[in-house]
């Protein structure tokens, strides 16, 4: 018995699977009509207004609206398909406060930008190709069913009648039976072509809301300039970290120091008691100095990771965690010191929020390399919420990853979990 319910269940999700890519297609359909036709609509309103002025005031609103949904069917590529759109949109930080002039300068930088073109293109053609493409497959299915159900009982209360039959028209009860067998054909062609036509709207909207080549260098250009100014303004950052730490931690202890030996060498002779004292004290700046300088070399770059390598470091992170962690590393060799430095920071400061911030009762950190691709995710059970906007901790964590190509992502909904997922460049 178990094996025929083993060998029924791939059958089941196969029918399920494509059950699924007929709703997926009904929403294709739907968006493509309430959507697309309303948003082009609007869209080609602000254009004709643009004339008098009035465009000009809410075109940014509109073109919110248009990404939105763009990106809407950019995610939803990423989930169905597994396969990501890159979002081709040029950097708006710039855009100054909603007022005339701002505004009109917002206008001008979308206006510039060549996805905005592209937007509107594809919400032309989506209008069609996602209503065609979406809603064939559940019509068949529809269909299917009223022949299969529907038709054979309205012949017997109705008689004659127009109906979903073998033909439009039911005149006797050869021609309701026929329906059956109809709608099965019908049923079965509409669950067969509804992955593939979804699979192909997809491949439209890749085709449209994807970044082009040329936009592809522009961006890539601007992340590049953005990236090394970031790291610019880390290093700065750090190095006066550096200084501030060396200044007001161990260079006063070492003057403090230098004064009380100074001292005991003047009373050496008329006041040993004081010289012993203040030999005791001396000793203990000395050893306060040397930890304070240990900890200052620990944090440009820790002693374990040097050591042990980026596996034995995050595990000494981890038993040093005052919860339960479960850890799991898969590394092939060691990482490159700049990648091995950066993956660790990371790890650290995400296990520091745990600690600070989630009210957490066990994390998980899991590392490993895929792909040319060094992967970690670091996860809490706890209160979530966590957001990189706002300069918090976590957009430090961005900035330090951006800097090496790398990116974080996370996932962290109120009342948890919590995933924070890094990935860094990493090839051997």
């Amino acid at each position: 018995m178990d094996e025929v319910g083993a060998a029924r269940s791939p059958k089941r999700r196969g029918i399920t699977e494509r059950l699924r890519w007929c709703t997926r297609g009904l929403l294709v359909a739907v968006l493509s009509q309430a959507g697309s036709v309303v948003l082009l609509a609007v869209t080609i309103t602000t254009f004709a207004t643009m004339v008098i002025g009035v465009g000009f005031l809410i075109l940014p609103v509109v073109m919110v609206a248009v990404r939105g949904l763009a990106n809407f069917h950019r995610r939803t590529a990423l989930e169905w398909s597994g396969e990501a759109i890159d979002t081709p949109y040029r950097d708006t930080a710039g855009d100054g406060a909603y007022d005339t002039a701002g505004t009109f300068a917002q206008c001008r930088r979308l206006l510039a930008d060549p996805a905005t073109w592209r937007d509107v293109l594809w919400m032309v053609l989506d209008s069609v190709v996602g209503l065609v493409l979406g809603l064939l497959p559940a019509a068949l299915v529809a269909y299917g069913l009223n022949g299969i159900l529907v038709t054979p009982l309205l012949w017997e209360s109705m008689g004659p009648h127009w109906g979903f039959g073998a033909t439009w028209f039911i005149t006797d009860q050869g021609d309701a039976n026929l329906a059956i067998p109809q709608g099965f054909l019908l049923v079965l062609l509409g669950l067969l072509i509804a992955p593939p036509l979804g699979r192909l709207h997809l491949r439209f909207n890749r085709a449209l809301l994807a970044p082009t080549r040329n936009a592809r260098l522009t961006l890539r250009v601007e992340h590049l300039t953005e990236t090394r100014s970031d790291a610019v303004e880390s290093q700065a950052a750090e190095l006066r970290r550096i200084e501030r730490d060396l200044h007001d931690g161990a260079q006063a202890r070492l003057v403090s120091l230098g004064m009380k030996l100074g001292l005991a060498d003047t009373q050496l002779e008329s006041n040993p008691a004081l010289v012993r004292q203040l030999l005791a004290d001396a000793m203990e700046s000395s050893s306060q100095a040397l930890t304070e300088l240990r900890d200052l070399v620990r944090g440009i770059h820790p002693p374990v990771l040097a050591e042990r390598g980026l596996d034995g470091a995050v595990r000494a992170l981890a038993m040093a965690l005052a919860i339960p962690v479960d850890v799991h590393i898969d590394l092939p060799r060691r990482p490159q010191a700049p990648i091995e430095s950066a993956a660790y920071f990371v790890i650290a400061e995400a296990l520091a929020n745990v600690t600070k911030h989630s009210g957490a009762n066990c994390a998980s950190i899991r590392l490993w390399h895929a792909d040319g691709t060094l992967r970690a995710q670091v996860g809490d059970n706890g209160r979530g919420g966590a957001r990189a906007e706002g300069g918090s901790g976590l957009r430090g964590l961005q900035r330090r990853l951006a800097a090496f190509d790398g990116r974080i992502d996370i996932s962290s909904p109120v009342g948890g979990p919590t995933l924070v997922t890094m990935e860094l460049p990493c090839a051997w």
